[in-house]
């Protein structure tokens, strides 16, 4: 079956810790037979929380790198993604939700 796929290909044998469900997959190995790429992660599950931080990481650096320059950050009060994440500034509520709450 591995011989028959296009080159490229990628297979993640999920079962490998209980011996595979394709041939030629190893345990916590990421292999090439014939072209294609078999991951033979053992315990993927302990992966992902490694992988979400990562990505949470990533956002909060794009975030900030976009609301900031060198030196300081920049209030660009209009702009959406400052509008949408700034909630007070210089001591006045500025998000629409919170405003309501402080009006109401």
């Amino acid at each position: 079956m591995v011989k028959s796929m296009r080159f490229g290909s990628v297979i993640l044998d999920m079962a490998v810790e209980q011996g595979g469900n394709v041939i030629g997959s190893e345990l916590n190995k990421t292999v090439v037979k014939h072209g294609v790429t078999i991951i033979g992660e053992g315990n993927i599950p302990s992966l992902l929380p490694l992988n979400a931080s990562d990505l949470y990481a990533k956002n909060i650096e794009t975030l900030l790198l976009h609301l900031a320059d060198k030196d300081k950050f920049k209030w660009e009060m209009e702009e959406e993604i400052t509008k949408g994440s700034l909630i007070v500034h210089k001591g006045a509520a500025v998000h629409p939700s919170v405003k309501k709450a402080v009006t109401a």
